[in-house]
């Protein structure tokens, strides 16, 4: 007789559940919002993050010179996929018209780096190819800076490669070129495919890859050319931290057996893509060709590849910082203020699940604290680019769900450094030394690792260890194997891809959070 209620009374208890969860986030909600204090500190920190953002970019001008005068610098060029490119080289080349190509035997490749000099006022050239110097073959859409292109190539380190569009990259076979041992390169188009093959004696064909380069007119330009990306020099400053410089470089690759597929008529050309012309009309660093019967001597400065070297558009996210102090005060304040005044006993009472109650507390506390940062971040990542370009910045292009990620990424980082705060004043029970915790441990290795203080190499692993790991999530320009570059996190380059670095700080989060519940249970209010 007694068992019907009690099978009713069973199934309500999962509805119970819920509807409880709910009220308790109802509750924590309604308690945010009625403490003045708090809702003024959270839109402070809102206000705070877009107004130092703003300023810090209005702070940033740049110029570039125009012979005796100083003009606005010109936007970055842009590659076929829309980010920020290099695209200089000399090209020797041929119009072909339909499908066709190219296959030439490389027998040589050599060049000179400029290094810091030894003795003051007299250059320190040496011979030698940096590890990313490039000769090859190349069919390119036009002339034109930044059009689509694909590319078989051999460098000064890394071995046979195919490259096209800038930043798409496959290996080949490794080793160097000599003329004891040349390499033999071949580029084929077949409508919109192109596919490089390599051969170490003419006869035996190995395939590199392929690319397609949608939308290529029926006449391209196919030929040899060469490249040379400046020396990279990193230098340790004298507090830690390090710089870097890049000098001048050229590579000179030689060329024989060049054979041509298709119909490519005319005359060769000689194209020094991308030289800077002075005002008084001279090239500066310009590369030059040579040809003797049937061997061409190619030789190229610059780099084909997408560029990492101007202003990126978080750079006014750099405030953020401030405003995040606020956000931890504010966190840490929702929990110890009710400690202090001995309002945790009421809160329990209406929630005696403890883990529950804590669990909606920081629910409610991260769903405000996104919702007041994501527009904040949105203005000043939106209007802190337009203000950087404006003030003749110039500012990188990322594509728009590289943004979205940025903005989105950023204020669920304040929403994580928000119940990490909260789980830290559960733990601590005091107001200073919870948010000097959390400070400690979510600021402070930020702000170590990206301001010259500490190497390089101890910078990265605070930034993969430590919760500031996050911060990953605002960089924009990501690392290319292919591109040598000062990647390190005083340059805005992260040790961790973004979500790996956001999925680091949730850990973090979970476990302080997880610990402040056990804690709960089994201490006293």
């Amino acid at each position: 007789m007694s068992a019907p209620p009690h099978r009713s009374a069973h199934r309500s208890e999962p509805q119970a559940g819920r509807g409880g969860f709910g009220r308790l986030l109802r509750a924590e909600w309604t308690k945010f919002r009625t403490v003045r204090g708090w809702v003024v500190t959270m839109t402070a920190a809102a206000l705070v993050t877009v107004l130092f953002g703003l300023l810090s970019a209005a702070g940033n001008h740049a110029s570039c010179g125009a012979g005796p005068i100083e003009v606005a610098c010109p936007p970055p060029l842009v590659g076929p996929g829309g980010e920020a490119v290099d695209d200089k080289f000399y090209f020797v080349h041929r119009p072909l018209a339909g499908d066709g190509g190219i296959t030439v035997r490389l027998t040589s490749m050599t060049g000179q780096i400029r290094k810091p000099d030894v003795i003051p006022g007299q250059r320190n050239v040496v011979p030698g190819v940096v590890p990313w110097a490039k000769a090859g073959v190349m069919i390119k859409e036009s002339t034109r800076q930044g059009s689509a292109y694909a590319a078989v190539m051999m460098t000064g380190e890394h071995g046979v490669r195919m490259q096209h569009d800038f930043t798409h990259d496959v290996a080949g076979r490794p080793g160097g070129v000599s003329r004891q041992s040349p390499r033999w390169l071949r580029l084929i188009r077949s409508g919109d495919t192109l596919t490089g093959y390599e051969s170490a004696d003419g006869t035996e064909w190995v395939q590199i890859g392929t690319a397609t380069l949608t939308g290529l007119p029926q006449t391209v330009q196919v030929g040899m050319f060469a490249a040379s990306p400046g020396d990279l020099t990193v230098t340790r400053g004298d507090l830690g931290g390090s710089g870097s410089a890049a000098r001048f470089t050229e590579t000179t690759g030689e060329f024989d057996q060049v054979m041509l597929q298709g119909n490519a008529s005319g005359a060769w050309r000689n194209d020094d893509i991308g030289v800077i012309v002075a005002p008084d009309g001279s090239a500066h660093h310009p590369g030059r060709a040579g040809r003797s019967g049937g061997t061409f001597s190619v030789t190229g400065v610059g780099d084909i590849a997408p560029t990492i070297e101007g202003t990126t558009p978080e750079r006014s996210l750099s405030s953020a910082l401030i405003g995040l102090i606020l956000v931890i005060v504010v966190a840490v304040m929702f929990i110890t203020a009710e400690y202090r005044h001995g309002l945790i006993r009421i809160t329990l009472l209406a929630g005696p699940r403890r883990g529950r109650t804590l669990a909606a507390k920081a629910l409610a506390l991260g769903l405000v604290t996104f919702a007041a940062a994501l527009p904040a971040i949105a203005i000043t990542f939106t209007a802190g680019g337009r203000i950087l370009r404006d003030n003749g910045n110039t500012v990188l292009p990322v594509s728009l769900l590289t943004q979205m990620r940025i903005v989105v990424g950023m204020a669920a980082l304040f929403a994580l450094a928000a119940v990490l705060s909260l789980a830290l004043g559960t733990l601590l029970r005091r107001s200073v030394a919870a948010v000097i915790t959390a400070i400690a441990v979510i600021v402070v290795p930020h702000v170590l690792a990206t301001t010259s203080v500490l190497p390089d190499s101890a910078a990265r692993w605070l930034l993969r260890l430590t919760p500031a790991a996050g911060f990953a999530m605002q960089q924009s320009i990501p690392q290319y194997a292919h591109v040598l570059g000062h990647y390190a996190p005083t340059a805005g380059f992260y040790p961790l891809p973004p979500w790996a670095g956001l999925a680091v700080s949730a850990g973090y989060t979970a476990l302080a959070l997880g610990l402040a519940v056990h804690r709960l249970r089994r201490r006293d209010a």
